[in-house]
């Protein structure tokens, strides 16, 4: 008899938080957040729930989602995934303010044929409040949302709210109406509803996004309630269990695969040391899910766990699975930039990738990128990035590029945010001559290695490299000789979640929420578009062998 296929958790490793899962037909999909980058709203779909295929995203454009000037860590939070009427719907926010007590969050709402779109025009909900998802209840829909109360002493949280809204008039209807849970403390987020007669449940997010996450489930015979939440405590959590390798765990969704099965989908961290920083961001994970005889839903220990048991699916099937989505995704991944649009593990910051900044057709078989604005700006970067999904990893990129001046820069970054990032460049010394040089920003101070420098003259192709050890970095080059490192080891925890994130007191000044990337950055600081040619660009990761 062949073992049961098991599921190896984090199924999408680097940051994918927030996912929403979805079971249509023979597919299952999932749609996680993007922050300040596009496409906005992950995509995934999977056979087996073991086997993920990258789709891209869903919001490839400024019409469908605009990011110019969009905070570290706002844009796109908690996307929702549903379908109803033959059409999937994904509500999304914009959040464009989380900092000083406000949370400006519009929340749009986008429907498509196929998972593959063309998406609609978006349609406006409200701001009232994020983590907004929608619930079909046969001819009914009501869209769900945390409700954010701005005024100081209010502890940020006024509760939940359900709003019906009409699939045929497309639109918000009435009065919100408020969730009663009961007595509470604290944030609670994340709302999933979900009916199994003659039961409606409630799964929140519970304890904020840190180490005291987790999933917490109510279940009312009303769907504004009263809910009742469940006795036995947490659907899952690892805030008690520091020494287990999948923390934060929280922010479910619920699908279930057509044959009596159900799965949770949660977020989960994987930290460098024990509640330390998190420098692959939140990723998605799945828990098998049982229902007691009292009709409240389980998982097997209530703890996130590394390998859990794949549904049970036919050979056949599985066999289809692994043909449909192809090798495992942990495998070196090598761009030739031989297609004539980006491949779905790559992003771009804050605006989408348009031929005015970005093309693969000037130059066949490169990649150009016309330079951008200053790491600080949160408008017009040039930068085309991917997550960063294992602890030990290797980014390299074959680049050919001469500056004209120190106004101009090119080549290879780790980074977080426009506060924390790292840059190995090519540019011009008031000497005239062309060098490599690594510039570091670490909480919104920026410096320059004036210790380590290489003069390349005339050299206008290189190869760029970085390795990532755990907590540490290590940058590389290749002038034609064969590598040889650049600098010395640095700190990669500075690109991690908890280093982002800055509070004055109990205001937010800066959140960490999305995870470190590595990627290819071009800078022209003249305004001129100064361009780069990348000939290739190459990401491995090895995993531990725990995994």
């Amino acid at each position: 008899m062949n073992p049961t296929p098991m599921i190896r958790n984090p199924i999408l490793p680097g940051s994918h938080p927030d996912p929403s899962l979805l079971h249509v037909g023979e597919d299952f999909y999932l749609a996680t957040s993007t922050f300040e980058w596009y496409p906005g709203v992950r995509l995934h779909t999977s056979r087996d729930l073991v086997h993920w295929r990258p789709l891209g995203g869903a919001l490839d454009s400024r019409a469908l989602l605009d990011l110019a000037g969009c905070p570290d860590s706002g844009g796109v939070w908690a996307p929702n995934l549903s379908h109803a009427d033959g059409l999937f719907h994904l509500v999304y926010s914009n959040v464009s303010t989380y900092a000083g007590g406000f949370t400006d969050c519009p929340n749009y709402l986008v429907t498509a044929p196929s998972i593959r779109g063309p998406w609609s025009d978006p349609i406006p909900l409200h701001a009232r409040g994020f983590d907004a998802s929608l619930f079909h209840d046969g001819p009914d829909s009501w869209l769900l949302n945390m409700v954010h109360d701005w005024r100081p002493g209010h502890g940020g949280s006024a509760g939940l709210e359900a709003t019906r809204y009409d699939r045929t008039a497309r639109c918000l209807v009435g009065d919100p109406v408020p969730i009663d849970l009961g007595a509470q403390a604290g944030w609670i987020e994340g709302p999933n509803l979900y009916r199994r007669d003659p039961w409606y449940y409630l799964l929140t997010a519970d304890g904020g996004t840190g180490y005291q996450h987790q999933v917490m489930v109510a279940r009312s015979r009303s769907l504004a309630g009263p809910y009742e939440r469940d006795p036995h405590g947490p659907l899952l959590t690892a805030r008690d269990h520091p020494e287990l390798p999948l923390q934060k765990a929280g922010h479910g969704s619920l699908a279930h695969t057509g044959s009596g099965q159900w799965y949770l989908a949660y977020l989960a961290a994987r930290p460098v040391s024990t509640h330390g920083p998190c420098v692959l961001g939140r990723e998605t994970a799945l828990a098998p899910v049982t229902w007691t005889h009292e009709d409240w839903p389980r998982t097997e220990t209530g703890l996130p766990q590394l390998l859990v048991p794949a549904p049970d699916l036919t050979p056949s099937a599985w066999t289809a699975s692994q043909a449909e989505h192809g090798p495992d995704q942990h495998e070196q991944d090598e761009d030739d930039f031989d297609r004539c649009e980006l491949g779905p593990h790559w992003s771009t910051l804050r605006r989408p990738a348009t031929p005015d900044w970005l093309s693969l057709t000037e130059r066949p078989s490169h990649l150009r990128l016309h330079g951008g604005r200053s790491p600080q700006s949160l408008v017009g970067p040039s930068l085309v990035a991917r997550r960063i999904t294992a602890a030990r990893c290797s980014f390299e990129s074959v680049m050919e590029y001469r500056a004209r001046g120190y106004q101009h820069l090119a080549g290879i970054t780790a980074y977080y945010n426009t506060r924390n990032w790292y840059y190995l460049h090519v540019t011009t010394a008031d000497d005239g001559n062309a060098e490599i040089r690594l510039a570091t920003c670490d909480q919104g101070r920026t410096t320059v290695d004036t210790t380590h420098r290489a003069v390349i003259g005339d050299l206008t192709r290189l190869r760029l490299g970085l390795d990532l050890d755990g907590p540490d970095l290590r940058f590389r080059l290749d002038t034609g000789t064969g590598w040889r490192p650049f600098g010395t080891p640095l700190d990669a925890t500075v690109l991690s979640d908890e280093h982002a994130e800055d509070f004055d007191g109990d205001q937010i000044r800066s959140l960490g929420f999305t995870g470190a990337f590595v990627g290819l950055w071009v800078w022209d600081l003249n305004g001129h578009g100064h361009y780069a040619d990348f000939d290739q660009a190459t990401y491995a990761t090895t995993l531990p062998t725990c995994l």
